[in-house]
């Protein structure tokens, strides 16, 4: 899901135990490339909630998380960042990097 607002960011991260933020641009190619692999391992993975955060609409969630360069993925469990993780995944990096929580 993209995010609309941080409100319901804040909601988003405590309300669910693994969380994967995909920081992202919409001037940026490999984000692009990146969306669809997000989409089928949301497919797969139903107990991982994953949020879109545009960081030219969010930026104070991008200086908070200290993304530097997108795509950037941010995984949270219990609302705690534990893994991050630059630049694009396919989809097999991505789930191993998922099961490794």
């Amino acid at each position: 899901m993209i995010l609309n607002n941080k409100n319901e960011f804040e909601q988003i991260i405590s309300n669910n135990e693994l969380v994967v933020i995909d920081f992202f641009a919409t001037w940026c190619g490999p984000c692009k490339m990146l969306s669809p692999v997000i989409e089928n391992v949301e497919s797969l993975i139903h107990d991982v909630k994953f949020i879109k955060v545009d960081i030219d609409q969010f930026n104070d969630l991008a200086s908070q998380y200290k993304i530097q360069s997108v795509p950037t993925l941010v995984f949270l469990k219990n609302g705690q960042e534990v893994m991050k993780s630059i630049g694009y995944l396919d989809e097999d990096a991505l789930i191993e990097k998922i099961k490794s929580l």
